[in-house]
């Protein structure tokens, strides 16, 4: 069975359409003009009646059968309110026409089938069948009313296509979420008993070797790592399902930023922090969560950029002084524009430091959920080979 052309039936400009096309397609099969008229009557029957009372109908014009036998197909369908019966007018002038005929209804679905053999003189095979499909796709609209409807047609095709890959990604990421939330919640455990017992490990540092001792440290770096992974795999999952957890409190927004990065400052002692503070403020957050994105801001700035470089950490009051901006400076590899416009997109990592740096891309994605979760805005400038400048600005309390 191969479908020739489909025609939809929603006004009497289609009625046109139709009528033409059938005779068109006989005219392409090389039946008489006789029986081509004929088809092509009956066909307007149906598509008429189908007209009168719906918007809904469809026409389909099909070859059935196989070489070297094959018959020509007219299948009307639509739905209708209405009762219709075989015997009613239209469908029975066409079943005169065409008396291989079949008339079919469930509830308000209604399906005409009609249509003839067609001769053998004709020499039809697969490939000719082919290229009449091939004709009536890129055949010339008859009027300017069938070319709209070919445009209309197209982009709703295409929008079709374009909701049917936002349904799919939808679902994948629905089941990539899902499966974040039970691996991150599996790995937690091990994970733990790992690190406690490298910290019990430390505590009997009089038992073994300093080689030994290099060893225990590099286990407990590792899992210290391997935890904070974990962390952000479950962090990942619960901004997925809106369940990222806050406990607003007051906070000096200068010295917490002066005390967080002066303990992080002894983690990352290969490169000078130096702290520029502006006027103080008090802000509503969560220390934790506020410490989670300075800690990746800084642990970025130092990962992309060369030991012993400068990295500042600065505070400053927004012009109306109701925001305060936090910003992060470092002299590393920097980023391209389309770097910069990805660089919060959940997994996205720099090509030019997929290879050469370790991560998974999440810890910029979940930053800027908490911020944006404060009611602040996060971003980023960057020149390429120079380093980046991260800003996130939080709202100031009244005072």
């Amino acid at each position: 069975m191969k479908e020739v052309l489909d025609i939809s039936l929603e006004n009497e400009m289609d009625l046109v359409l139709a009528h033409r096309r059938s005779m068109q397609v006989g005219e392409q099969l090389g039946l008489t003009v006789a029986t081509r008229t004929t088809f092509a009557t009956a066909v307007s029957e149906i598509a008429r009646t189908a007209i009168e009372y719906t918007d809904n109908g469809r026409l389909t014009i099909i070859i059935s059968g196989k070489y070297p036998r094959y018959s020509l197909y007219a299948r009307v369908v639509f739905d209708s309110d209405q009762t219709f019966r075989a015997t009613d007018e239209g469908f029975f002038y066409a079943k005169k026409l065409l008396p291989d005929f079949s008339f079919s209804s469930s509830g308000n679905a209604y399906v005409i089938e009609m249509g003839l053999g067609l001769p053998r003189s004709l020499k039809l095979d697969e490939p000719k069948l082919a290229l009449l499909k091939d004709f009536f796709e890129q055949v010339t609209p008859l009027n300017a009313y069938e070319e709209i409807k070919k445009k209309n047609n197209h982009l709703h095709r295409l929008t079709g296509e374009q909701e049917e890959e936002i349904r799919i990604r939808r679902e994948l990421d629905e089941k990539k979420s899902e499966f974040i939330s039970v691996a991150s919640h599996e790995l937690k455990t091990p994970i733990t008993v790992v690190k406690a017992y490298t910290q019990m490990l430390k505590l009997l540092k009089d038992q073994y070797t300093d080689k030994v001792a290099g060893v225990i440290d590099k286990l407990d770096m590792q899992t210290t790592k391997l935890s904070l992974l974990a962390q952000q795999l479950m962090d990942v999952s619960k901004v997925e399902n809106g369940s990222l957890q806050y406990d607003l409190v007051d906070v000096d927004l200068n010295e917490f930023v002066n005390e967080t990065v002066t303990i992080l400052s002894n983690v990352h002692s290969g490169n000078q922090i130096n702290i520029s503070l502006g006027e103080p403020c008090q802000i509503k957050a969560d220390p934790l969560r506020l410490e989670q994105v300075l800690t990746n801001l800084l642990g970025n700035a130092v990962k992309y950029s060369a030991r012993n470089s400068t990295i500042d950490i600065a505070t400053e009051l927004s012009e109306n002084k109701d925001n305060v901006i936090v910003k992060v400076t470092d002299r590393g590899l920097g980023m391209s524009p389309d770097g910069i416009a990805k660089i919060f997109d959940k997994f996205y990592r720099l090509d030019e430091v997929s290879t050469s740096h370790p991560g998974l891309g999440m810890g910029l994605y979940i930053s800027s959920k908490i911020i944006s979760d404060h009611g602040g805005k996060i971003w980023v400038k960057s020149v390429l080979n120079e380093g980046s400048t991260f800003f996130f600005t939080v709202p100031v309390q009244a005072v």
